[in-house]
C-alpha cells in the first residue's frame, strides 16, 4: 500500500496496516456486491435483460413497448419483473446497477 522509510515509528507501521486492512475490506465488499448483482442479473430472462437495457437508456414504458414490439401492458409487466428481480427501487438505481455490471449501453 505504501512505503515506510527507516527509521519509522511503530505507530506509523500500525497505521499503514490499518489503512491496508480497511482498503481490503472495502474492496471485498464491493466485489461481493457486484457478485450479488451478477447473480440477480443471471436470473433475468433474455427479454427482461433487453427491457433492463432499455429502461437504463431512459426509455419510457410506451417507447419500450414499441421497441420490443409488444403492448404497453406487456412492457409494464416486463419492467416490473426487472425491477423486482434486480431489487431496484427506481430506474436511477437500476442504472447504477447496470454501470456496476458494465452492461453495454443502447445508443
Amino acid at each position: 500500500m505504501e512505503f515506510l522509510t527507516k527509521p519509522f515509528r511503530d505507530q506509523d507501521l500500525i497505521d499503514a496496516i490499518q489503512r491496508a486492512l480497511k482498503s481490503d475490506m472495502e474492496t471485498r465488499q464491493q466485489q461481493a456486491e457486484i457478485a450479488h448483482l451478477k447473480e440477480r442479473y443471471t436470473k433475468l430472462t433474455a427479454r427482461e435483460r433487453q427491457v433492463m437495457r432499455l429502461i437504463v437508456s431512459g426509455m419510457l414504458t410506451k417507447q419500450i413497448a414499441s421497441t420490443i414490439g409488444t403492448t404497453e401492458i406487456t412492457a409494464t409487466v416486463h419492467r416490473g419483473q426487472v425491477m423486482r428481480k434486480m431489487q431496484a427501487n427506481s430506474p436511477a438505481e437500476l442504472g447504477r446497477m447496470a454501470e456496476q455490471l458494465k452492461l453495454p449501453t443502447i445508443a
